[in-house]
């Protein structure tokens, strides 16, 4: 049974058209993305799930695994789900768990892969994990772009927005913030699961896949880290990672493979 990663991407994104295949330091992000996926060592191996031609045009220059998914998809997890099936059908064997990766997330530490999807090991009863990260300034917290949540005490998400939570205004005490990050483990059956399940209001209102998994009472596992690199949400981030990307030490090691010690993603900073 395999450990995949999927990086869904489309090119009619509302946000940011044709983001997957915008360059970032002379490469296409979805290069970035796929390379340094491949780098994680608890994928047995990366696929990139796609309806647009152009995308899986670049990505087979990569040597990448592609699936052709429909175009109706508004959600990555259900485009996730359903390459998974062509996947399972293609190899001919199950995949045990399946890691979403995010498309914009041209920074990405393999090492925050592998952490989301170590976390199923840790939680045996849970179904899907989620990465969170601390927010570090109010400007980030009132960024609708970006996603934030809050969990019980046990670490479970309660909700998602793209609004502050929690109120900054109403609080006697500073409470921690944190926002969800573009990395979600699933088991096989909870992908799956998801596909089938009427989407929801709040997932609508909130463009946040994981609310359909909350609404429908469906625990979801948040799992910290301290810190995250930059994602790309609208053109503006390309300047901010094309600069970041100049001194990213895991842009000279595309296409090998880790050695048996290494450290990867500065802020991250987590030995391997």
């Amino acid at each position: 049974m395999m450990t995949v990663g999927i990086i869904p991407a489309r090119m009619g994104s509302s946000r940011f058209p044709g983001k997957p295949l915008v360059p970032i330091a002379g490469i296409p992000m979805i290069g970035h993305v796929y390379h340094r996926s491949c780098m994680a060592r608890a994928l047995d191996a990366v696929y990139v799930a796609t309806c647009d031609e152009e995308i899986a045009e670049y990505s087979k220059t990569l040597g990448a695994e592609v699936v052709l998914t429909s175009a109706s998809h508004e959600r990555a997890t259900d485009r996730a789900a359903e390459a998974l099936e062509i996947i399972e059908q293609r190899e001919g064997k199950r995949c045990a768990i399946v890691v979403m990766i995010q498309g914009d997330e041209p920074l990405l530490d393999p090492a925050m892969v592998d952490r989301v999807a170590s976390a199923l090991d840790d939680h045996p009863t849970a179904a899907v994990a989620n990465l969170m990260a601390p927010i570090e300034t109010p400007a980030e917290q009132d960024d609708p772009n970006e996603v934030k949540v809050v969990v019980d005490r046990s670490g479970y998400a309660l909700y998602f927005s793209r609004e502050p939570i929690p109120s900054r205004t109403r609080l006697s005490a500073p409470v921690q913030a944190h926002r969800q990050l573009g990395l979600i483990a699933f088991r096989r059956e909870s992908i799956l699961r998801y596909a089938e399940l009427e989407m929801t209001d709040l997932e609508r209102a909130e463009s946040c896949d994981m609310l359909r998994f909350v609404e429908h009472g469906r625990r979801v596992l948040m799992v910290p880290i301290p810190a995250c690199p930059p994602a790309v949400d609208v053109p503006g981030d390309v300047q901010t990672v094309e600069q970041l990307m100049a001194t990213d030490p895991l842009r000279t090691r595309y296409h090998q493979s880790p050695g048996p010690e290494w450290t990867v993603g500065p802020r991250l900073n987590r030995a391997r």
